[in-house]
């Protein structure tokens, strides 16, 4: 028997039996893991998730809206308008409630911000009427 490649029988027998028998319980410990109900519902998961994607990559609009939002300018709107909606939420909840009427208004019409927002919701505005025209006219 050569020594350096071949472990003697005797050493074998003490280690190699604990680390089977730990093998062992770990498969037997998995397997009362996952009971019928789990793996039912793992396969229910799994399978309603390749119907939606299924759906989702059927769908022209959404493959098409997904198209234009990896273009980097709508990437950079996307990220103005939710940096936009967190600096709106945290004013909203520390500013005093308005207090409403003409006056108020007529301040809030004179901001700068508003008429660009305003401005950016008619575009907004214009150029969907405008496509929805076009797609009528096509028949789609």
């Amino acid at each position: 028997m050569n020594t350096q490649t071949e472990t003697p029988p005797e050493a074998m027998t003490g280690s190699s039996l604990e680390g089977l028998s730990e093998l062992a319980t770990l498969v037997a410990a998995t397997q009362d893991a996952l009971t019928d109900d789990m793996i039912t519902r793992l396969a229910s998961a799994f399978s309603e998730g390749m119907i939606l994607l299924d759906r989702l990559t059927r769908n022209e609009g959404l493959v098409h809206l997904l198209k234009e939002l990896d273009r980097p300018e709508n990437q950079h709107f996307l990220i103005a308008l939710s940096d936009a909606f967190t600096a709106a939420s945290r004013e909203i909840a520390t500013a005093p409630p308005a207090k409403g009427g003409v006056i108020g208004v007529c301040r809030l019409g004179c901001n700068a911000g508003t008429q660009e927002g305003l401005r950016l919701v008619s575009l907004i505005g214009e150029h969907l009427s405008a496509s929805m025209r076009e797609l009528h006219r096509h028949g789609n």
